[in-house]
C-alpha cells in the first residue's frame, strides 16, 4: 500500500479546530526500529551512589543508553583521583560533555572545562589526564564502536565497547542488590 493509499485508509485526527500540526503522526513507525527511551534524571550527577559502576580505582561510569544493534554508548564517567587515566585508540568516532571539573589529553593544548564539548575522530589515540586540583571530574561520552587500551607505543593492552559496557553494569547490579536485569533499561 502506497502512502498516499494509506492516507485515505486511515481516519485524520483533527484537533484544535482542523489545525493538523498538531495530530499525532498517523502511521506504524519502520519494522524493527528499537523502542524509543527516556531517562528521567539522568544528568542527576548526585543519584544513588549504585548506579555508578567501577571502572578502575576512583573511575566509575553510569550508562545512559547501551546500543547493542548500534555498535555504540552513552555513558557518564566520573573521576575522583588526579592523574593519567588511560591511554587509549578509538575506532568510532566520540562526542563529550563536560560537566563538572575539567581534563586534557597529553597530545593536544585544549583543555575540557565544564560545560564544553569535545570531538574525538576514529583512529585516534591520546592520553586522557585529570589535573591534581579537580577533585571530580564527570563528563558525558558518546563512544562508537570500541576503544583499545595501549601503551606509549601502541601496543594493545585491552579493549572496551557497549558489550563489555553491559556486562560490567549487570555484574555490579547484582552485587549492589539492584540485580542484574537493572542494566536492562538501558539496552537498545
Amino acid at each position: 500500500m502506497t502512502v498516499q493509499e494509506q492516507s485515505l485508509a486511515r481516519p485524520v485526527m483533527t484537533s484544535h479546530r482542523g489545525d493538523r500540526s498538531k495530530v499525532p503522526y498517523q502511521f506504524d513507525q519502520p519494522a524493527g526500529m528499537p523502542a524509543d527511551f527516556l531517562l528521567a534524571g539522568a544528568l542527576n550527577l548526585d543519584c544513588d551512589e549504585r548506579e555508578w559502576v567501577p571502572q578502575a580505582e576512583g573511575v566509575w561510569f553510569r550508562p545512559l543508553i547501551l546500543s547493542l544493534t548500534g555498535g555504540y554508548f552513552v555513558n557518564l564517567t566520573r573521576v575522583r583521583r588526579s592523574g593519567v587515566l588511560s591511554r587509549h585508540r578509538h575506532g568510532g568516532p566520540v562526542h563529550a560533555f563536560t560537566l563538572r571539573g575539567h581534563w586534557h589529553y597529553l597530545e593536544h593544548e585544549w583543555v575540557a572545562t565544564e560545560g564544553s564539548y569535545a570531538f574525538e575522530p576514529p583512529g585516534e589515540t591520546h592520553t586522557l589526564v585529570v589535573p591534581e586540583e579537580v577533585t571530580e571530574m564527570i563528563t558525558l561520552f558518546h563512544v562508537t564502536g570500541n576503544y583499545v587500551y595501549v601503551d606509549p607505543y601502541g601496543k594493545a593492552l585491552d579493549y572496551e565497547d557497549v558489550y563489555t559496557k553491559l556486562e560490567s553494569a549487570r555484574q555490579h547490579y547484582e552485587n549492589v542488590g539492584l540485580g542484574a536485569d537493572y542494566a536492562d533499561r538501558f539496552i537498545r
